[in-house]
């Protein structure tokens, strides 16, 4: 592999010895600070009788009535289908659960131990319930939001 470093462009002749001390002294800060980073110790101290300069704020974003920067609204029928979405993946997969656990076919449980099937179908269930879950209170408060506005 031929050496990519500072020295292969001096050797090259593509820049002055000057800039390829500096190139190298460089790198070597580049390394030591590398190296050095991340301790309290290797962050230098304020002057003498210096007082901390203060956090900036934020920079602030004005917003345009109309511009696309504004929070998202649901429309009712698409809030009520989310809410209604949620409590159908409730009702769904609760029963779905109580199904599994009580199976008697040994799919779910073979003498009394749980099965790959149950794992699989468990795991399908609660991150189904969990999605349903989410879906429903973004739908609950879209409707909480159609009310505060109208």
């Amino acid at each position: 592999m031929p050496d990519l470093g500072p020295g292969a462009a001096r050797a090259a002749g593509a820049v002055s010895d000057r800039d390829s001390r500096a190139a190298e002294a460089t790198s070597r800060v580049r390394w030591a600070l590398l190296w050095g980073a991340g301790t309290v110790g290797n962050v230098p101290a304020p002057p003498a009788g210096a007082a901390p300069e203060p956090p900036l704020p934020p920079p602030a974003r004005p917003r345009a009535p109309g511009s696309d920067t504004e929070g998202m609204k649901l429309s009712r029928p698409v809030s009520w289908f989310l809410l209604v979405f949620g409590v159908w993946s409730w009702i769904i997969w609760v029963t779905f659960v109580k199904n599994l656990v009580a199976d008697s076919s040994g799919l779910a449980f073979d003498d009394g131990h749980p099965t790959a099937y149950f794992w699989v179908h468990l795991a399908l269930a609660v991150v189904s319930f969990l999605w349903g879950t989410a879906i429903g209170v973004l739908g609950l408060r879209g409707l909480r939001a159609l009310r505060r506005t109208s």
